[in-house]
């Protein structure tokens, strides 16, 4: 189960508001979203599935999104988190996958292929071929008060952790 929540950035503060992804397939369209909450402020989406990993996207204006995801090989296995770790390792991943469904590591002379049980689908070659680490965008957050080092310390709770360095913590908490 994911939950999902946007902060946006105003001269008041900080506003949250929870989010359904339900219509949401692409990064482009996770912007939209987020330009929806905001139009020129800062707006930070977050992404979490059940401890498993977390995603952070910030949007700013039209500038292109900043993505930072906690376990980039738990959240390939997910259709948010592989949409953001394939934005974030993009031709990278394209090739890793590539080069690993072009091994022959069956064991075979002759190079036969598997039997189609045994053969990889492209999603789990795609997420055996990302990192089980810390992908993406680290100082994501340093100009808003959460250093790399800090992001990349967060383990549990780490989305509570995180509103709280930003001030928001009790916007977040009530959507949450």
């Amino acid at each position: 189960m994911y939950f999902a929540a946007l902060l946006a950035r105003t001269e008041d503060g900080w506003e949250a508001s929870d989010t359904e992804l339900d219509d949401v397939e692409s990064l482009s369209d996770l912007a939209e979203l987020a330009r929806e909450a905001s139009d020129d402020d800062t707006v930070i989406v977050f992404i979490e599935q059940e401890d498993a990993w977390f995603g952070i996207v910030r949007i700013e204006g039209e500038e292109d999104p900043r993505i930072y995801v906690s376990d980039g090989a738990a959240a390939a296995r997910s259709s948010y988190g592989e949409m953001l770790t394939r934005e974030i390792l993009g031709d990278d991943l394209d090739d890793l996958v590539d080069d690993l469904e072009t091994l022959d590591l069956d064991g075979t002379e002759d190079g036969e292929p598997l039997d189609a049980d045994e053969d990889d689908e492209a999603g789990s070659v795609a997420a055996e071929a990302v990192p089980a680490a810390p992908v993406g965008d680290r100082l994501i957050l340093a100009d808003l008060g959460m250093s790399a080092e800090d992001l990349l310390a967060l383990d549990t709770d780490a989305l509570a952790e995180i509103a709280e360095a930003l001030g928001a913590a009790e916007v977040l908490e009530a959507v949450r």
